[in-house]
């Protein structure tokens, strides 16, 4: 029998804010690779954009983290990572994907067992998303960080001049896409239709989405502009911060 591959789901992006769907995809994803079965997900980490990407009504990178905590607060396996939004500026995808799979490489080859291990980092105040991941390998085993992502952005590939095409071979060649369906987008045309995508194809998992949910952080702040209700569709605790802190109140003029 195979040993399963044990991956680390990655997601990047805004998270502005961040929406049930942004969690759900975790979710979706964790259910197929292990139906697939030859993988496990032994954890989830969300990595929020640095404040310099430019992203119209990005809200600040502190109020982001913050509510990513209060969505994720119950969740025992998908942690947040403030690396990225706390570098001096914008990094590519690629970078930040190899920033964590480097982490999680020299976590796993600590010569501690797990049990000191936990230990010594809790001490030296290491990141949750670390040991969440690691709590239950051993030092031999290989943990792959994959990106988390939905058609959109595979999509986005063949955009002109968004992506390196250096950066899209290693994000697929080297860790590999998991990417949820969306409406409108036909992710098995579109890596047909590229030379790069179909080299790795095999390093690519589609996750067909049946139970359709189109909540995007852009009608939701819409509908806070409006001051419409987005009860149950985003969590009841990032609902409060964002009213506390009077966050996506200025209307758009165009």
């Amino acid at each position: 029998m195979i040993p399963s591959k044990k991956v680390v789901l990655l997601a990047c992006g805004s998270f502005n804010p961040p929406t049930n769907m942004h969690l759900r995809m975790f979710e979706i994803a964790r259910d197929h690779l292990h139906r697939l079965g030859h993988y496990t997900v032994i954890g989830g980490i969300v990595s929020p954009v640095h404040d310099s990407y430019g992203k119209k009504e990005l809200t600040s990178a502190a109020h982001r983290c913050a509510m990513l905590q209060l969505a994720l607060h119950n969740s025992d396996w998908i942690k947040v990572s403030e690396w990225e939004c706390n570098q001096d500026g914008w990094l590519p995808t690629r970078q930040v994907l190899q920033y964590h799979q480097n982490q999680l490489n020299a976590a796993i080859k600590s010569t501690e067992t797990p049990k000191k291990r936990q230990k010594c980092q809790d001490n030296e105040n290491e990141t949750d998303w670390v040991m969440n991941a690691v709590r239950h390998c051993s030092n031999n085993d290989i943990i792959h960080v994959k990106l988390l992502c939905g058609a959109d952005l595979l999509e986005s590939f063949g955009t002109p001049n968004l992506w390196q095409n250096d950066d899209i071979e290693t994000i697929v060649g080297e860790h590999g896409l998991v990417v949820i369906t969306r409406n409108e987008c036909n992710p098995y045309k579109f890596i047909y239709e590229s030379d790069l995508l179909t080299k790795h194809m095999n390093n690519i998992v589609i996750v067909t989405e049946w139970i359709k949910n189109e909540i995007s952080s852009t009608k939701i702040r819409r509908a806070l502009r409006r001051f419409e209700s987005v009860k149950y569709l985003i969590a009841d605790s990032v609902v409060d911060y964002i009213r506390n802190n009077m966050l996506y109140t200025t209307f758009d003029t165009r």
